[in-house]
């Protein structure tokens, strides 16, 4: 596949207790574990909402693609809403994601926001991933 575009971020300090910063300098965040997870409620940010908030932000974009594809583009007040989840999974190995998006495109029919809802996650990149990615390339660097 040929890459449009690639950015990278790097995660320092405790992992969930740290920093992630891009190397362009455009975004930084201080990360840190939820109570939920035995975290002390510190300040900071997580994996799951940072994954949430992408997902999220990708899908909105790819569906405004679709409808522009249609010529007939969506209303400003379109949302979507990511729940990202974390848990233990089922084979003891380790921890897996489950996802929700939640559409909301006001004034669309439902016929057509079903349509252009279905197209998105042909389209958008993080449901590609999640539908179909099997590896991921890790390095020791």
């Amino acid at each position: 596949m040929p890459i449009s575009y690639r950015t990278r971020v790097l995660a320092e300090g405790g992992g969930r207790n740290g920093r992630a910063a891009s190397d362009d300098g455009r975004f930084t965040a201080t990360l840190a574990v939820p109570r939920a997870l035995g975290g002390d409620g510190a300040e900071g940010t997580n994996p799951e909402q940072l994954f949430a908030a992408g997902y999220a932000a990708c899908f909105l974009g790819a569906l405004h693609l679709v409808a522009a594809r249609d010529r007939n583009p969506l209303p400003d007040d379109a949302t979507v809403t990511a729940e990202v989840g974390m848990g233990p999974r089922d084979d003891g190995a380790g921890f897996g994601l489950t996802v929700r998006l939640d559409v909301s495109l006001p004034g669309v029919d439902s016929a057509r926001a079903e349509r252009l809802t279905r197209a998105a996650h042909i389209v958008c990149p993080y449901s590609h991933a999640m539908r179909t990615m099997n590896e991921v390339e890790v390095n020791l660097v």
